[in-house]
């Protein structure tokens, strides 16, 4: 049995943290499975800075095809979840379904990954109280008003969750996943 991960986005998720994350773990003998709201081709967008903005900037980026649903994923088929960020996070959040399983993912101590906007769904699920976390500074807000400690680092992990900042992060986010998962 091939070990599985299993990776959280939809429509507006960051394109390049998608991605990146399905050849990595591709590469290092993983089972990558995407799960979206709905089995369809995924609308990802690519976030940068430009000069002159105050905020990042988005475009479309590259698609990509969601391989389950996330009412079809269940925690036990697979090693880890990963929240990938992105806008998608913005809505995934409200999602009860998702919620409970990221719940059942932390119930069964297995690693939870969460990159940038990906912390929303951490936050929604209500785990990150009591946590040293660090996501896109912009919404460490929420960490910190539900209880989380924000760190300015690239890559952090407490206890069996590791957080990053960005698709910058990906050098030390996935060095640290990978440890986590020999």
């Amino acid at each position: 049995m091939s070990r599985r991960i299993l990776l959280i986005t939809g429509d507006g998720g960051e394109s390049y943290e998608a991605l990146y994350a399905r050849h990595r773990f591709l590469e290092g003998g993983f089972e990558p499975v995407i799960a979206a709201p709905t089995k369809k081709r995924l609308n990802l967008v690519m976030h940068d800075f430009e000069p002159g903005w105050d905020t990042y900037i988005e475009k479309p980026g590259y698609q990509q095809d969601a391989d389950i649903t996330i009412a079809e994923a269940k925690a036990r088929d697979y090693e880890a979840i990963l929240l990938l960020g992105g806008r998608a996070p913005e809505y995934l959040r409200n999602d009860k379904t998702l919620r409970a399983l990221v719940k059942e993912f932390h119930a069964s101590d297995k690693w939870i990954f969460s990159i940038c906007h990906g912390i929303q769904i951490l936050v929604g699920a209500g785990i990150v109280s009591g946590l040293k976390l660090t996501c896109y500074e912009h919404v460490k807000f929420e960490v910190e008003a539900l209880g989380g400690t924000w760190v300015g680092e690239q890559c952090v992990r407490d206890g069996k969750i590791v957080t990053s900042q960005t698709w910058q992060s990906h050098p030390e986010f996935y060095r640290e996943i990978f440890r986590c998962l020999a």
